[in-house]
């Protein structure tokens, strides 16, 4: 990989170029604990049709809108955000900030 400011060879999973400093946009930069995967698929299985495991991870809107759409349609629209959950929990591999889980 290269970076995008001075085209110097970098890691490909290099936080920042060791030659210019500027972030890549790749990596950990923001020093925080990646989110556990087990932890996120528990969550999207058992209260998956609440959004749980999307505020965990940082995606606040879609738990907003699997929560709204629950409560809104008198749980009847959960069976909808249940199966929406149970693809999530096994499709989606990093937070919203494109850290991986661990």
């Amino acid at each position: 990989m290269y970076c995008n400011h001075c085209g110097s060879q970098i890691a490909d999973q290099a936080a920042i170029c060791v030659k210019c400093g500027v972030a890549t946009g790749r990596g950990n930069a923001s020093g925080k604990q990646p989110t556990s995967r087990v932890l996120y698929v528990v969550l999207a299985l058992l209260f998956g049709c609440l959004g749980v495991h999307n505020f965990l991870a940082g995606y606040t809107q879609k738990g907003v809108i699997q929560l709204l759409i629950s409560v809104f349609t008198l749980f009847f629209g959960a069976c909808f955000v249940a199966i929406w959950a149970l693809v999530e929990a096994f499709t989606v591999k990093e937070d919203a900030n494109g850290i991986p889980f661990s």
